[in-house]
């Protein structure tokens, strides 16, 4: 592995190398390792700005023969500006010495590791002939996730429900969707998926099936929740134990129990379903992004590590 120039890549640098079809597997094997601990990983540390209604978070992760961090920002009010409301910069380095590798745009990283991670979640937990994936939400990781889910499941029916009605008409549009109630979404759908950034429920237990999986993404702070206590009574998986009780408000305002970490399934370990819908809710670690870093930069580089 190379130190002899730092490298910096930009958004199209990492757009044209970073696929779903490298990423998903290369994301399943990181949290396989996760969970065999194998991987050191803290907490994030999250700095409210408040000034702005945004944070700025750092998630550091070593990996593989590479250490590296993310710095995130999140500022919901950029919607207005027509601006991206996460925006991120990722630092890989040498493990064995320290020495930098490279400095990447993270943005594209964070959207895409965000939905393969929901990918290998489905894979591994949904029935293989799901066939209905119910969606709420209409943003960024609405459009990202239904990429990474084809890849592993064929869908004959997608719904769609968001606040924005014209938002949901135009990305069912895009996707061969239909709009839909959030309850006509949800019931009867093998896979559900909740991308928004709700503070309060917007899917209630009562309407899953026995069998569904549902994908909780978009509330990943302690005070927000897209899921009631009812939903979250179902078989509940996470990437990171130590991160979902700290950060999942999902989990903590529910007072939910988590039943296994995805790498811990992914791994061998039985999960007690009880004729439950399984909710994997997922807040995004550290080590996610450091391994999506490492692919971009052995593919830009080419080298191995």
């Amino acid at each position: 592995m190379s130190t002899e120039k730092l490298l910096f890549f930009n958004e199209d640098q990492v757009r044209a190398v970073l696929s779903y079809d490298d990423l998903i597997p290369e994301i399943r094997t990181a949290l396989m390792e996760l969970s065999a601990g194998r991987v050191v990983q803290p907490l994030r540390t999250v700095m409210s700005v408040a000034e702005h209604s945004g944070w700025f978070a750092v998630m550091p992760a070593v990996y593989r023969g590479v250490m590296g961090a993310k710095m995130v920002t999140f500022y919901p009010g950029n919607v207005d500006l027509g601006k991206h409301t996460h925006m991120a910069m990722i630092e890989l380095f040498r493990s064995d010495t320290g020495e930098p590798l490279a400095a990447m745009d993270g943005r594209l990283i964070t959207e895409m590791r965000t939905a393969a991670v929901s990918a290998v979640a489905v894979d591994c937990l949904a029935r293989r002939d799901a066939k209905v994936l119910g969606i709420l939400g209409s943003g960024v990781q609405a459009r990202s996730h239904v990429r990474a889910l084809t890849r592993v499941r064929t869908f004959d029916d997608i719904r769609v429900w968001s606040r924005t009605e014209a938002n949901a008409r135009r990305f069912a549009a895009e996707v061969g969707a239909r709009v839909t109630t959030a309850e006509e979404a949800v019931r009867g759908a093998d896979v559900v998926l909740t991308l928004t950034s709700s503070p309060e429920p917007i899917l209630q237990g009562r309407w899953l099936k026995q069998d569904a999986v549902v994908c909780a993404v978009g509330a990943a702070t302690p005070s927000r929740r897209e899921l009631d206590d009812e939903a979250m009574r179902g078989a509940v998986v996470v990437e990171s134990r130590e991160a979902g009780m700290r950060e999942a408000g999902d989990i903590l305002l529910a007072k939910a129990e988590i039943s296994a970490e995805i790498g811990e399934v992914l791994n061998g370990a039985v999960l007690d379903r009880e004729g439950l819908p399984v909710i994997f809710k997922s807040v995004g670690v550290a080590i996610e992004d450091v391994a999506a870093a490492k692919l971009v930069y052995e593919r830009i580089a080419g080298v191995r590590s």
